[in-house]
């Protein structure tokens, strides 16, 4: 789930957690195999692919699946792998609005799917269009803290000039936005100054955020979780914005 609040920094750790799970390996699989059929087997000259593989290293994916993902993307083991993106759009509790990103070989399963998840946790499907106009298209990049390094400054002066836009800071991590098409350029000017990131991924954004107290927090989270645990669902965007507070409140309560 990605949104405009301190969740950005929970969202990585849950991501952690969930990742020990077969079906979170199963999904980051998935992208390393589109990844590789769209711009080819060789990270160097696939940025998509290169932040892929390095996403699922993050989250202790083992190396022979990633390069097995890599060669069955790219048809060099015989296989055919075919996925559909598609967009699903919902609203949960409070008006928060979801968009819901599938990669999938079976489109109608994966409609079913979505929708029963999203009724049976409370949120309501959505017309195409009605969420989606509130959203764009960025690049995220996650660069964590260690000591207080890299601080503000770094960062703006290692990206500035390749396209960063806008540095958010999250407490233990910051969260660098540009244009979806600079973020290579960024990632790659930051690791050009020696400053290493957690993740870069293209994300949709919210222009317009709610904000939400405790119990709405929880029943959008719900959603959020009886929607992820989909095998075709890859991301969860939002624009639930988390006050501190009520941050505070939903860590308490998970330790």
């Amino acid at each position: 789930m990605a949104g405009h609040s301190k969740w950005a920094t929970t969202k990585h750790k849950k991501a952690a957690i969930d990742a020990k799970r077969a079906k979170s390996f199963a999904k980051l699989i998935k992208g390393i195999e589109v990844a590789s059929k769209m711009g080819g087997p060789d990270p160097a000259g696939n940025p998509t692919l290169a932040d892929a593989i390095q996403k699922a290293k993050k989250l202790s994916v083992p190396n022979d699946n990633i390069d097995r993902a890599v060669k069955r993307g790219a048809g060099l083991t015989g296989e055919a792998v075919s996925y559909d993106s598609i967009m699903y759009e919902a609203y949960a509790a409070g008006g928060v609005a979801m968009l819901i990103e599938c990669l999938t070989d079976n489109k109608n399963r994966a409609a079913a799917e979505t929708r029963l998840a999203v009724t049976r946790a409370g949120g309501t499907m959505a017309d195409p269009g009605s969420v989606s106009f509130n959203f764009e298209r960025k690049g995220v990049i996650a660069v964590a803290k260690q000591d207080g390094q890299p601080d503000e400054d770094s960062l703006l002066e290692a990206g500035l000039e390749a396209g960063l836009e806008e540095v958010i800071d999250h407490g233990e991590t910051f969260e660098l936005r540009t244009e979806a098409s600079d973020m290579v350029a960024v990632r790659t000017a930051l690791q050009e100054a020696g400053i290493d990131y957690e993740s870069a991924e293209a994300e949709f954004v919210a222009n317009v955020t709610v904000p939400v107290d405790l119990e709405t927090a929880k029943k959008v989270l719900g959603v959020i979780d009886s929607v992820e645990d989909l095998d075709d669902v890859q991301n969860v965007f939002t624009n639930m914005e988390i006050p501190d507070d009520v941050q505070t409140q939903l860590d308490a309560e998970d330790e």
